[in-house]
């Protein structure tokens, strides 16, 4: 039981690409993601978008408990048809192996059976938490296969876009935000709204990092006739130095997180006139949940393609 528990933990962590997108470019060790971070989360951007819009138009109940008996109860005042985590779950590790197979070298078997494992892990992890029925997550997994097919093909052209445009930034910034403020007409509050606007900022966050890399041209891609890579043998000096960048790279965040979140909370209660005594109450309201939730994740995903990745190169860990 508890050994089950552990690994359901481990599936909620498995269906978030910011961290597993964090914990490859903060350790800096080559890996299937290689320079892909950006194309990865559009990816996920876009599924959970989608995913969280359906469960707001087909607005179907948790199961019910009992019989249900519930492990985890933060995401119980959301819709529960499709599951989001069985998106996630299906749509990272088949993006991450449509998008790094051919360019590094590695057995095709090996990331299908890598993908399938991930996948099963987190869509079943989502009933055994209670937190799903059978049915929300077969259509999950469904629906993210129905988005990777469109989204896939032009994934690339949407990444260039946002690399090269001189104004990407400007759209990306309005168009996440537009999104996040014209999608739901909540009945009550619930989780859905605030966790649509974080993965909104964290994915212009991370897009608008990326076009200052390219402007800079400090995330060139490497010349085709070098593709497939190999992978990066493991010594103790790259563990050694993938461990510290990580350190590193997580304190900033997370400074940058509590920041951020001081300093938008009572600035968006003072500009909308809502008391900030009660700041679980005040974060409950639209105008202030939708500005804390993209200004501060927005920054996060910024500091995690351009600012930590400034600060390895200039104190000698890049």
């Amino acid at each position: 039981m508890a050994l089950c528990r552990r690994l359901s933990r481990l599936a909620a962590h498995l269906q978030d690409p910011q961290k597993v997108a964090a914990f490859q470019r903060l350790c800096g060790v080559e890996g299937p993601m290689g320079w892909a971070d950006a194309e990865l989360i559009i990816i996920w951007v876009w599924v959970m978008y989608l995913g969280q819009c359906a469960k707001d138009v087909i607005r179907w109940p948790r199961p019910a408990s009992p019989p249900v008996v519930k492990l985890e109860v933060f995401y119980n005042t959301e819709y529960s048809m499709p599951s989001t985590h069985a998106m996630s779950g299906t749509a990272i590790p088949l993006a991450l192996l449509l998008l790094s197979y051919g360019r590094w070298q590695y057995p095709l078997m090996f990331g299908l059976i890598l993908a399938f494992c991930w996948c099963l892990l987190v869509c079943c992890s989502r009933i055994y938490m209670g937190m799903h029925s059978i049915l929300d997550v077969i259509a999950g997994f469904l629906y993210a296969i129905l988005i990777l097919v469109v989204f896939h093909p032009v994934v690339d052209l949407i990444d260039n876009f946002n690399l090269t445009y001189k104004y990407a930034p400007l759209i990306i910034i309005s168009l996440h935000l537009a999104l996040g403020i014209f999608s739901f007409t909540l009945d009550t509050w619930s989780t859905s709204r605030g966790d649509t606007a974080q993965i909104l900022g964290c994915g212009a966050g991370v897009a608008c990092g990326s076009h200052v890399n390219y402007m800079m041209g400090l995330n060139l891609d490497p010349p085709p006739k070098t593709l497939p890579l190999s992978l990066s043998s493991l010594t103790v000096t790259v563990f050694g130095k993938a461990i510290l960048r990580l350190l590193i790279g997580v304190i900033v965040l997370l400074l940058t997180k509590v920041a951020m979140k001081k300093a938008t909370i009572p600035l968006a209660c003072k500009i909308f006139c809502i008391p900030h005594d009660d700041v679980r109450k005040a974060r409950q309201r639209m105008e202030v949940e939708l500005p804390y939730r993209y200004i501060t994740y927005g920054t996060v995903g910024f500091s995690l393609m351009f600012i930590v990745p400034c600060l390895f190169h200039f104190i000698g860990l890049s």
